[in-house]
């Protein structure tokens, strides 16, 4: 979640600036114009950071919290109550702004083994942990934390970049957002070192397990046979600062991520196998690092500025302004077709909500779905087993998106 600090350092010019929407690029007039509304009336949740539906067919839809609970939301729409699935706030994974229960994610075959997956942090030593559970044997709607089984812990020198968003392929691996260690500037230079864990898409199989690793490395990952023994084998994709949330076309499979940028740019990207996207050598479109220490970097499909006067130096000159980008999904839903196909994106500071067209390899629209609302801090997007798409937010809510209401005729 390395959007906290950073992104509060620049608040106030970046709120300003995000009062006046300019014009957008062309194409803009395909996206439709939404709003998003309370999708649980009656319901408040602390810190809300993820929702997702399990693989089984029961419809039940839950939501994690940074504190370190997970719950299964009311059927009931109107209720204001709603289930403890997990908790671990015991373990205070929630010791400093960005720490927490940061990544959830259910087996493809939950429905017949109740396993599932967590990403949250831990002190003494600093790090982060990515575990397997169970759900209990005698009831389906409570994780069962003594099945818990550590697949990795990744030490952490600082305390932000955790990223830690997890999601399984449509082939069946698992891939784990991992930031770049954090502090500012990525002063080890890990963004572009395959020698560590750190600023990676991991990729990794959690059915079977390699030597002393718990877990399996698909023989198909990018660097996998290389003849420099000490690369790590996990790593799908690499350059990235802080990927805090990434997700797969349901449709077409295609990785597309939100990352987190320094003091300037946020980006969006078109992820594919061992591709290198640039961080720290480059913060969107833009030279980051003096002397480059990678190659072969792949662009954006987009960035924003963090300020308007910022913007005019950039390829999107007409984007609107934030400063942490929240990466979302390609909608593939049915109650908005107008929205389908486009991929939503927003940004914790502001409260913007995007969407973009990426078509033949190419942007061929992006605008403002709805607009900014700095009282609403967008901390991660989330699909039901429908493919409908709702948000959360730091106000504690969970939204939905819905068209605007037609506006009464003038009077006459």
């Amino acid at each position: 979640m390395g959007w906290v600090v950073g992104a509060l350092v620049s608040l106030s010019a970046t709120l300003a600036a995000a009062q006046s929407q300019p014009a957008e690029t062309a194409g803009s007039n395909t996206l439709p114009k939404l709003e998003l509304k309370a999708a649980y009336p009656g319901l408040k949740l602390p810190l809300p950071l993820w929702l997702g539906a399990p693989p089984d067919g029961s419809k039940r839809f839950f939501a994690m919290g940074q504190d370190g609970r997970v719950w299964i939301l009311p059927s009931d729409r109107e209720s204001k109550e709603a289930k403890v699935f997990l908790d671990i706030v015991d373990r205070k994974p929630h010791e400093q702004y960005e720490e927490g229960l940061i990544g959830l994610a259910f087996h493809p075959q939950f429905k017949s083994n109740g396993k599932f997956y967590i990403f949250y942090n831990q002190q003494f030593p600093k790090r982060s942990v990515l575990s397997e559970m169970q759900v209990s044997a005698s009831d389906p709607d409570k994780a069962d934390l003594a099945t818990e089984r550590v697949l990795l812990e990744i030490p952490k020198p600082y305390w932000n970049h955790n990223a830690g968003c997890l999601q399984f392929g449509p082939d069946g691996y698992l891939y784990v957002a991992v930031g770049d260690g954090g502090q500012n500037g990525d002063p080890h230079n890990f963004g572009q070192s395959l020698h560590v864990i750190y600023g990676k898409i991991l990729r990794i199989d959690v059915n079977s397990r390699a030597g002393r690793v718990p877990y399996g490395i698909p023989k198909d990952n990018p660097f996998v046979g290389n003849v420099d023994s000490d690369l790590r084998p996990e790593t799908w994709a690499y350059g990235l600062r802080n990927p805090w949330r990434f997700s797969f076309d349901r449709q077409t499979g295609d990785l597309w991520v939100g990352d987190v940028g320094q003091d300037k740019w946020e980006e969006i990207d078109f992820v594919v196998k061992g591709g290198n996207y640039g961080w720290s050598d480059w913060e969107g479109f833009h030279q980051f690092r003096e002397k480059p220490l990678g190659k072969d970097w792949i662009e954006p499909v987009i960035e924003y500025a963090h300020n308007p006067a910022l913007a005019k130096e950039g390829r999107f000159p007409n984007h609107s302004v934030g400063s942490s980008v929240i990466g979302g999904y390609v909608y593939r839903g049915h109650k908005l077709p107008k929205l389908s196909g486009v991929y939503v994106y927003a940004d914790y500071v502001v409260g913007t909500v995007w969407g973009l067209r990426y078509e033949g390899g190419k942007l061929t629209a992006d605008g403002t779905l709805v607009k900014s609302n700095p009282t609403r801090p967008i901390t991660s997007f989330g699909e039901d087993a429908d493919g409908e798409l709702y948000v959360t937010a730091f106000d504690g809510r969970i939204y939905e998106f819905v068209e605007p209401a037609p506006k009464p005729d003038a009077p006459r």
